[in-house]
């Protein structure tokens, strides 16, 4: 394509403003159609992030025939919304996030953080209460609540059916494990995602919304161990050990991952000194091989295999969602759909910021509770939270902890989420290898996710009687009453 039919593709100009039949509701199309098609894929459980990805590309072209515009300025808008640095930046540190999280494993994390458990001779509720804090500090290291999911439904729950954990409650402890890590981790995508939409720091967000993590921790675990025992260990196999203390050398690049997220360095440039000492650590001890980090393999359809290919593929599709969903909110802007919705919720919220952030968490509750990927949904309620939030001062470390809070709780709570049904899946191919093992539906296991249900009401709570609420000043400090 020359360089002028690409200009005249893209085009050079900015859209501003489109108009749409149905008027706002027009514009609220692409968005509404793909939270109908996730919705019903999920019910029907056949979820899946591919599926997503081409219920957005369906909602989007739907959307050009409420387009009353040109159809030329409908797509430079969309192209527009595709650029914007929010998709862009947090798909980047995705795939850093990911290759760092698959090294990790490589060098065998897990099993170093499972071999803790084993030799404390935990059993029943206790061993429950253990390996939720295991799942907690597992995700908040590596920053993937799926990882975690997968990796814990995989080892924790053999282990600890067979020891006499409940089922239920085992498989509700890992979910809320992976809601814990999601929520606080400085390279989790939520907490990216909700930093830079809200135009925060990540260091700073962490550091501020510990004190939500922790009151909800804090019950969910008390719960785990009163109610986590009553399984069976009668007619169960023994499981052979197959962990290993020597995978904790791995704490020392999360270690150092956490240490310089914290303390203000760039997530990129965190994620990259953490993969660099992995890679390192693999290398001097008898941990893992390099090979399964990177290799070459001609007969393979990939040719290039191992952790980082790993930890890059896990979030390509993801990546292309999230843009998608950037772009379909975007359209929501230019069609006037935020505005409407903005100034209804501000006649209803007055002078209130009470009901201001209540509005704030209804928004993210909602969209959550539609949309299976809660990273997705984040981006779909990052512009609404924000222009709430600016208009009544709310700091940006509050909009953050507020949007990223209700979306790492209500992703990993809901039957037809995502993580949900990961997990089920893994229980469900585990039981291939263990013939005793129960399967526990995704239907019954929501109810028992306490760290995901304490984490809303305690935003929610907090959105009531303003615990925590900061407001911003004109240089963006925080401030305890507004000027």
């Amino acid at each position: 394509m020359s360089q002028e039919n690409l200009a005249r593709t893209t085009g050079d100009r900015k859209i501003n403003q489109l108009t749409f039949r149905l008027g706002p509701l027009g514009a609220a199309i692409p968005l509404l159609f793909f939270v109908i098609w996730a919705i019903t894929t999920s019910v029907l459980q056949l979820s899946s992030e591919i599926g997503l990805v081409l219920g957005a590309v369906f909602g989007i072209t739907l959307g050009l025939f409420f387009c009353k515009s040109k159809w030329a300025d409908y797509a430079q808008g969309l192209f527009d919304g595709l650029a914007q640095p929010i998709g862009v930046v947090a798909m980047v540190a995705w795939f850093y996030a990911g290759m760092f999280a698959q090294v990790l494993q490589v060098g065998g994390l897990v099993e170093g953080l499972v071999w803790i458990g084993s030799i404390t001779g935990f059993t029943g509720g206790l061993f429950v209460g253990m390996t939720f804090v295991l799942a907690a500090v597992f995700s908040t290291a590596v920053g993937t609540g799926y990882g975690t999911t997968v990796a814990f439904c995989t080892l924790m729950y053999p282990a600890g059916v067979a020891t006499g954990a409940d089922p239920t409650i085992l498989f509700a402890a890992i979910l809320a494990g992976a809601v814990f890590g999601d929520n606080l981790a400085p390279v989790s995508d939520t907490t990216i995602v909700s930093a830079t939409t809200q135009d925060a720091d990540v260091p700073g967000v962490v550091r501020s919304r510990f004190k939500y993590a922790i009151a909800a921790a804090i019950p969910t675990l008390l719960l785990f161990i009163i109610f986590g025992g009553g399984g069976t260990i009668e007619n169960q196999a023994s499981i052979e050990s197959t962990t290993s203390p020597t995978g904790l050398v791995m704490l020392i690049p999360f270690a150092i991952v956490l240490i310089l997220a914290l303390s203000g360095h760039h997530i990129i440039t965190s994620l990259t000194w953490g993969i660099l000492v992995a890679v390192g650590t693999i290398a001097l001890f008898p941990i893992g091989s390099i090979g399964d980090i990177l290799s070459f393999n001609p007969d393979s359809d990939s040719i290039v295999e191992g952790a980082l290919i790993d930890g890059i593929s896990g979030y390509i599709n993801m990546a292309i969602l999230i843009l998608l969903i950037v772009a379909a909110a975007h359209l929501l802007k230019l069609g006037g759909t935020m505005e409407v919705i903005t100034k209804t919720l501000v006649k209803w919220i007055k002078n209130s910021v009470r009901r201001a952030e209540l509005a704030i968490w209804s928004i993210v509750a909602l969209l959550n509770s539609a949309i299976t990927i809660n990273t997705a949904a984040e981006i779909a309620a990052a512009p609404f939270v924000k222009e709430i939030g600016e208009k009544y001062h709310i700091h940006r470390y509050r909009r953050a902890n507020m949007l990223d809070a209700v979306t790492s709780a209500l992703g990993y709570i809901f039957p037809w989420g995502a993580p949900v049904l990961l997990g089920w899946s893994t229980i469900t191919m585990m039981k291939d290898t263990y013939e005793w093992l129960p399967i526990v539906a995704p239907t019954s296991v929501f109810p028992f996710v306490f760290q995901g249900w304490f984490l809303v009401i305690v935003m929610l709570v907090a959105a009531l009687t303003g615990w925590g609420l900061r407001y911003q000043g004109k240089n963006g400090e925080e401030l305890k009453k507004q000027k």
